[in-house]
C-alpha cells in the first residue's frame, strides 16, 4: 500500500520544473519528511515540454523508484500545456490540478471542477513583476503550498537560500505573493 504523496510537474525547459520538484523535496526532508525528486526529459532544447516528479511521504521511507503515472497532483507551468500535453492524464480522480494561466479560475473548474480540486495562479506576472524575469519555478510553489498545504513558507527558506544564494529573498517574496493570489475551487462532493 502506498504511503505517499505524488505530483507531476508539467513545463518547458528553462521555466524551473526540474528546480521546483527540487526545492519541495529539500524543503520536506528539512522537515523530517521522506522526499524524491527527479526529472523525465530527454536532450529537449530550451521551450521544449519537460516533466518532473516528487514523491513525499510522512514517516516512510520511499522504496518506488519507477515513474508517476497516477499522480496525487499536478502542476501546469506553462499554460499552453493544458491544450497541447494532456496533463490531467492519470491524475486521480479528488486530486489536485494546480496551472499558471492568466484564466480566471471558473474557466477550469467548469471543465474539471467535478473530479479534481481545481487551482490557478498568474504565476508568469508574479516572476516577471517580482523576479524580473519568466521563471515561474518559485511563484508555482507558493500556489502549490496554497493548493494542498502541503508543505509551509518557512520550510522554504534553507533550500531557496542553498539554490539562490543573495537571489533566495526574492524568491520567498515571489512564493508569498504567488500564495496570495492563488484562487482554489475545491471539489465538488455529492
Amino acid at each position: 500500500m502506498k504511503h505517499f504523496i505524488e505530483i507531476r510537474w508539467h513545463g518547458r525547459g528553462g521555466q524551473g520544473a526540474v528546480t521546483s520538484a527540487e526545492l519541495i523535496a529539500q524543503a520536506a526532508i528539512g522537515k523530517g519528511k521522506y522526499a524524491q525528486a527527479f526529472p523525465s526529459f530527454g536532450p529537449e532544447r530550451r521551450g521544449a515540454p519537460v516533466q518532473s516528479f516528487n514523491r513525499i511521504s510522512d514517516n516512510n521511507p520511499i522504496r518506488e523508484r519507477s515513474g508517476i503515472n497516477q499522480p496525487d497532483i499536478v502542476v501546469v507551468l506553462d499554460p499552453s500545456l493544458v491544450i497541447i500535453g494532456n496533463v490531467i492524464s492519470g491524475l486521480k480522480d479528488g486530486g489536485t490540478l494546480i496551472i499558471n494561466t492568466t484564466k480566471p479560475l471558473e474557466h477550469f473548474a467548469s471543465q474539471y471542477g467535478d473530479r479534481w480540486k481545481v487551482a490557478t495562479v498568474d504565476a508568469t506576472a508574479i516572476a516577471k513583476e517580482v523576479l524580473g524575469v519568466n521563471i515561474v519555478n518559485t511563484t508555482m510553489l507558493g500556489a502549490l503550498i496554497k493548493a494542498t498545504g502541503l508543505a509551509d513558507m518557512e520550510a522554504f527558506e534553507e533550500p531557496l537560500k542553498h539554490r539562490f544564494g543573495k537571489l533566495a529573498a526574492k524568491n520567498m517574496a515571489a512564493m508569498k505573493k504567488a500564495f496570495e493570489e492563488t484562487v482554489v475551487k475545491e471539489l465538488k462532493v455529492g
